[in-house]
């Protein structure tokens, strides 16, 4: 498994509307200054994340978009399924019930999902605010005399 850069930066963009949102619609070229991506690639994205209703979208002079919720209602295991598809770390685990027609004598697929489950697990035990909390302590600890 390997997470493209939609689903890397999908995350990245929802932190930074997390820590720059502040209740306010923040729009994608700010955003995408900040972030250092481009803002058309956002564009393709931000449909991804607003059709699942993460986002609140505002028209007009002061639009842009917003978290619909607060940043410890979202996962990044949620973002990343949400942009990415399946976690699975192989094809045959991406769809219930498994169709692989080896599926009940392969001496190898409880491996397969012990990776699958540790990986979503991991990622579903991840909020933006904990990300958000950790780089408050990674800065906080950035000092010099």
């Amino acid at each position: 498994m390997k997470i493209s850069t939609k689903g890397r930066y999908a995350v990245r963009m929802m932190l930074d509307l997390a820590e720059h949102g502040e209740g306010r619609y923040v729009a994608l070229k700010e955003i995408a200054e900040r972030q250092g991506i481009s803002k058309k690639y956002l564009e393709q994205i931000v449909t991804i994340l607003n059709k699942s209703d993460f986002l609140m979208k505002n028209r007009g002079f002061q639009g842009g978009y917003k978290l619909a919720k607060t940043p410890d209602k979202y996962t990044v295991g949620e973002i990343l399924r949400l942009t990415e598809g399946s976690l699975a770390p192989v094809s045959c685990l991406e769809h219930q019930p498994n169709q692989c027609s080896r599926a009940s004598v392969c001496p190898t697929l409880f491996i397969w999902k012990g990776l699958g489950d540790v990986i979503n697990n991991y990622l579903d035990s991840i909020t933006l605010q904990d990300v958000l909390d950790k780089q408050i302590e990674i800065y906080s600890n950035d000092y010099m005399i």
